[in-house]
C-alpha cells in the first residue's frame, strides 16, 4: 500500500447481540427533496434509524466494488444480498436461457455479499406454475448445485425463502401446514451452503411459526420479519393491532433452537422516522 493511501475501513456489526436487526435496502427512501440519494446516504439512514445493518435487496443493480465502497464509506454493515430478478428469470424455468440468467444473477449476488462483508444470499427458487412439482424442484436443484462451489469459496450460504410461489406448500389449502417439504428440499443438497431464510409473516397464513422454527432448527439461518393478519388475510405492520402473528411463541421457538443472527424487516419503509418505527416494532416482536 502506498504511504499516502488511506487504510481499508473494516466494518462489522455490533458485538454481543443474539438477534441483529436489519431492513431491506428497498425500504429506505431513494430520494429526498427531489434529489436522488446515493447508496451511502441510504445505508446511513438505516444506521440513523437504529438498525444494526442492511440487506442489500437491490443487488442486481450494484457491483461488488460499489457494495464494498458503500459499506466502507458509510460504516454500515451489509449482511446479505438479493436480486429480485429471481421472480422473472427463474431457476425452475423450462427455458435453459432463463435458467442460465438466473444462475448468473445468483453468482452476482454471492460476489456482492462477499464484497460487502455479508454472510448470505436470499433466493426465491422458482414458481410452481413452471411445471410438475418433482420436475421443477429437480430443475432448480440442479442449477443451485452448479453454484455451490462458488458459494463455498466465498463463504456465502444460499438461503431459500418461503414465499407465495406455489412451491413446497399448498397455496389454496388452509392451515395447519408444516415445513416438511422445505426441509426435504434443503436437506437434499447435503451441503452446509444451503439453508433457509425463514419469512415468519409469509407463511403464518399456512402454518404455525413456532413449529416451523423448531423443525427448521439449524437450517433457519436468517429471518424476514413482517406482520400478517389471518383474520383479514393481509400483510400488516409488525405488532400492529391487526397483526395476529404469535410473536411470543416465535421468541420461545427461536430460543429453543438457539437462533443467533440476522432478522430483516420487509414492510413499507420511507424516511428515518418511519424506519425508526419499524425498528422499534421489530424489537417488540423479537425481544418482547
Amino acid at each position: 500500500m502506498a504511504a499516502d493511501a488511506a487504510p481499508e475501513t473494516f466494518v462489522s456489526p455490533p458485538a454481543g447481540k443474539k438477534i441483529l436487526l436489519s431492513c431491506k435496502l428497498g425500504m429506505i427512501a431513494g430520494e429526498s427533496g427531489g434529489k436522488a440519494l446515493s447508496l451511502v446516504e441510504r445505508l446511513t439512514m438505516a444506521a440513523d434509524a437504529g438498525f444494526d445493518g442492511v440487506d442489500l435487496d437491490q443487488a442486481g443493480g450494484i457491483t461488488a466494488a460499489e457494495a464494498r465502497a458503500a459499506v466502507r464509506d458509510s460504516g454500515v454493515f451489509v449482511h446479505n444480498a438479493i436480486n429480485h430478478d429471481h421472480w422473472g428469470k427463474r431457476l425452475t424455468s423450462p427455458s435453459p436461457d432463463d435458467r442460465a440468467t438466473a444462475v448468473a444473477n445468483l453468482e452476482h449476488c454471492l460476489r456482492v455479499a462477499h464484497a460487502a462483508g455479508g454472510s448470505g444470499v436470499l433466493i426465491v427458487v422458482g414458481q410452481g406454475g413452471d411445471g410438475p412439482e418433482a420436475e421443477i424442484e429437480e430443475r432448480c436443484r440442479n442449477e443451485i448445485r452448479k453454484v455451490l462451489p462458488l458459494a463455498a469459496s466465498l463463504g456465502q450460504p444460499i438461503l431459500v425463502e418461503n414465499v407465495w410461489n406455489r412451491m413446497m406448500y399448498d397455496h389454496d389449502a388452509p392451515p395447519e401446514q408444516g415445513p416438511e417439504r422445505f426441509i426435504a428440499f434443503v436437506d437434499s443438497f447435503k451441503s452446509p451452503w444451503v439453508g433457509m431464510y425463514y419469512d415468519v409473516g409469509n407463511h403464518w397464513k399456512y402454518g404455525q411459526p413456532k413449529e416451523w422454527i423448531r423443525q427448521f432448527g439449524h437450517r433457519c439461518v436468517k429471518l424476514d420479519i413482517k406482520g400478517f393478519s389471518r383474520k383479514n388475510n393481509a400483510f400488516v405492520d409488525i405488532v400492529s393491532a391487526d397483526d395476529d402473528v404469535p410473536w411470543g411463541e416465535v421468541r420461545e421457538a427461536l430460543a429453543e433452537i438457539g437462533f443467533a443472527g440476522w432478522a430483516t424487516a420487509e414492510v413499507g419503509g420511507g424516511d428515518v422516522a418511519r424506519l425508526t418505527t419499524v425498528r422499534k416494532q421489530m424489537e417488540q416482536a423479537l425481544y418482547g
